[in-house]
């Protein structure tokens, strides 16, 4: 499903991205489209982009095509998606440690529109950490 959502080819067009939306999260797919958790992510990605709307745009970034965010934001994980708004990062804590991004392929898109709302609400507060409406920690999986 990546080329039903928008691409972004360099890194001006990422920077232009996060600056010039000031009412809504900006929510960005770092990563391969021939990947296949990618794959999965953006099917996720496409189902949410419409509902979001309202408070959320979603884009998609080639690793390897523009590999400026590489270093910087520790993209080394097959898929990465990151939050900003209004020119700030929000870090999302899921319960995995990791609170700069989502680095694994999420399926269900209800999960992920909560998430983006979550992120949304709290950033409008001036929050630049907000908590997840649920654990993704592997501490309760058998």
């Amino acid at each position: 499903m990546s080329y039903m959502l928008p691409h972004l080819h360099s890194g001006y067009a990422v920077d232009q991205a996060i600056l010039a939306e000031e009412d809504r999260v900006v929510v960005i797919r770092f990563g391969s489209d021939s990947d296949p958790a990618c794959m999965l992510f953006d099917e996720t990605l496409y189902k949410a982009a419409e509902p979001i709307k309202n408070f959320g745009v979603v884009y998609l970034v080639d690793t390897k095509e523009v590999p400026d965010f590489n270093s910087m934001y520790e993209l080394v994980d097959a898929v990465s998606v990151m939050f900003f708004f209004r020119n700030k990062h929000i870090m999302v804590d899921a319960g995995t440690g990791n609170n700069n991004k989502i680095n694994w392929p999420m399926r269900d898109a209800g999960e992920f529109i909560d998430i983006v709302e979550v992120v949304y609400r709290g950033a409008r507060k001036g929050r630049g950490l907000v908590v997840s409406p649920r654990d993704y920690s592997t501490k309760y999986r058998y």
